[in-house]
């Protein structure tokens, strides 16, 4: 049994999420022991510290000698890792070295490894991964293995931030800059003339997109691309008497989920859009607006006139109408 560790010192278990903020946000630093060993050798010798276990006696007292001028460090004790009165914070058991790892020698001149966390970190994302992962085992984070982020070894780290009152990607107004950091495309789709209002923060990412995994196609939180659409998009889901094939089959067929430069988000606009199955018979590729031939060749063509296609097929997601077998009703 571990022994009880005076207050200050519990405070410390939690300095593991302040490294790991500076990690994220100071200025690029390596650590002392980067300038005379290997990541190999740092990992090896991290290895040896586990097994041996030599954990300070004083817990986050012992850190805090040092690293309590840095204000990142201190931020640690505003937040849920940091929490003194808390039976699941760090803070109640190893305290800064639940994260860190066994301090063993490091206090004596700072120059033996600890775990870090970030893009400085000499450890790799499965590795700092696998310390986060030691407590946030839960369905939420079943699909990790395998996922898109830990395929493209994503670090914990690399959009959470410990050492604050608030981590910025759990907040509504704050997540999207969190992962448009790194998917600019998306980014760029979001601020389109047509797109979803994560600008406002009425959306954010996470409505549809799980970032820790699932068995759905691109991290959805809906195991398909219709379902997770059909969970805001109640009307379009049918079924209807008359169904359109595309849209049944992948809403992503005719729209960009993140923003697009043409109406309700359309790829592309009509009749473009719809020319792209569409383009076999002579209706499609020249729609008349009329019978009569008057006026000439400009203004019998449908086409040229407003939604295009969408002129007279107007129910291009389903009808239930008896006589909509055209989606015209």
């Amino acid at each position: 049994m571990m022994k009880t560790r005076p207050l200050s010192a519990v405070l410390g278990s939690l300095l593991l999420g302040g490294l790991l903020a500076l990690g994220m946000h100071g200025p690029a630093q390596a650590a002392k022991w980067d300038a005379k060993m290997t990541p190999q050798e740092v990992e090896a010798t991290l290895d040896k510290k586990f097994a041996e276990g030599n954990y300070s006696p004083k817990g986050a007292d012992s850190c805090l000698m040092c690293h309590k001028k840095s204000e990142k460090v201190m931020d640690l004790f505003k937040g849920v890792h940091g929490a003194t009165d808390s039976s699941k914070s760090p803070m109640a058991g190893l305290q800064c070295e639940s994260c860190h790892g066994p301090m063993g020698n490091h206090n004596k001149g700072g120059n033996e490894p600890m775990i870090t966390f970030g893009k400085d970190s000499t450890l790799s994302a499965d590795k700092q991964n696998s310390v986060c992962m030691s407590c946030h085992q839960d369905d939420k984070r079943m699909a990790w293995n395998g996922g898109h982020h830990e395929n493209a070894d994503v670090a914990c780290a690399s959009c959470h931030s410990v050492h604050t009152a608030k981590d910025p990607v759990l907040s509504k107004s704050t997540e999207m800059e969190v992962c448009t950091s790194c998917h600019t495309k998306q980014k760029t789709d979001l601020n389109k003339r047509s797109s979803h209002p994560l600008k406002w923060a009425q959306m954010v990412c996470s409505d549809c997109h799980n970032p820790h995994g699932s068995l759905g196609e691109a991290g959805l939180v809906k195991p398909s691309i219709n379902e997770t659409c059909y969970a805001c998009h109640a009307e379009k889901r049918g079924p209807k008497l008359w169904e359109h094939a595309p849209v049944t089959e992948n809403c992503a067929a005719c729209h960009n989920p993140h923003g697009s430069v043409n109406d309700a988000m359309l790829k592309t606009r009509a009749p473009m859009l719809c020319q792209e199955c569409h383009a076999s018979d002579g209706h499609a590729s020249r729609a008349n607006l009329g019978n009569t031939g008057l006026g000439g060749e400009m203004g019998d063509n449908a086409f040229t006139g407003a939604r295009s296609c969408l002129n007279c097929h107007s129910q291009v997601h389903g009808s239930n109408h008896p006589s909509g077998k055209l989606l015209q009703r």
